[in-house]
């Protein structure tokens, strides 16, 4: 994977705040990475940006009751896997912060990456573009299909 400066893993991915080495991504053959599985991993050196479009890639708290939740939080689950790949190398990694649905996303995606291609934008720009374009559409107006995806690391 270092050979690329994009890397887009479309995945389902969970924050798990009881046991946060047992969080995980979860790939197309059904195999599972966890945090402690990706501690071995040393891939992302020259890669730019991690997307992972799927499923509470940089958070989870629906595992636990939230009062358990405020007594847990230290901050770091907002980052969870995300941190991880960034903890690997990646500069700048966009991940989800609930449980998304794959038709907005792919729609999200699809947007973001095309104001990317514009070329004089930075990824915070071009995610804020889409997801302002999303939040004006008919079928994806409201937060839930849009609000959900951020950038943590350089947004630049």
């Amino acid at each position: 994977m270092n050979r690329f400066d994009v890397i887009h893993l479309a995945t389902h991915g969970e924050f798990l705040p009881l046991k946060p080495l047992d969080s995980f991504i979860t790939f197309g053959n059904g195999e599972h990475a966890t945090l402690r599985d990706m501690e071995e991993w040393n891939v992302f050196t020259n890669v730019d940006m991690i997307v992972l479009s799927a499923c509470q890639t940089a958070l989870s708290v629906d595992t636990v009751d939230p009062e358990a939740i405020k007594e847990l939080s230290s901050g770091i689950e907002i980052l969870g896997i995300a941190y991880q790949m960034q903890r690997k190398g990646a500069q700048t990694t966009l991940a989800s912060l609930w449980k998304v649905q794959d038709e907005s996303t792919q729609v999200l995606m699809t947007e973001f990456y095309r104001q990317l291609q514009q070329g004089d934008l930075t990824k915070a720009e071009a995610l804020r573009r889409a997801q302002q374009k999303l939040s004006q559409s008919e079928n994806y107006a409201h937060p839930f299909h849009w609000a959900a995806f951020i950038l943590i690391g350089n947004g630049l």
